[in-house]
């Protein structure tokens, strides 16, 4: 990750093990105006659809929604008819 004193920290733009840590250090940058959704999705190679999921999962559990082991936990269940 790169930081400034005062700046919060970005993962670098090569990174492609995605932890807790690292999806919410992209989604708060995001959030302070470090840079666009557009911005982040080109330099981390991700969809706008996955972005959006992370900020959805981000919003509604926290850090623990990130975890991608835990995903089923934190997703609603799907309607039945």
């Amino acid at each position: 990750m790169v930081a400034d004193d005062d700046a919060p920290t970005l993962p670098l733009p090569e990174t492609t093990r995605w932890t807790v840590a690292r999806k919410a250090a992209v989604i708060n940058g995001v959030r302070q105006g470090l840079l666009t959704v557009e911005q982040a999705c080109e330099r981390y190679h991700l969809s706008i659809d996955e972005y959006r999921a992370w900020e959805r999962d981000f919003d509604s559990h926290g850090k623990a929604g990130l975890r991608s082991t835990r995903v089923g936990i934190y997703r609603k269940p799907p309607r039945t008819r």
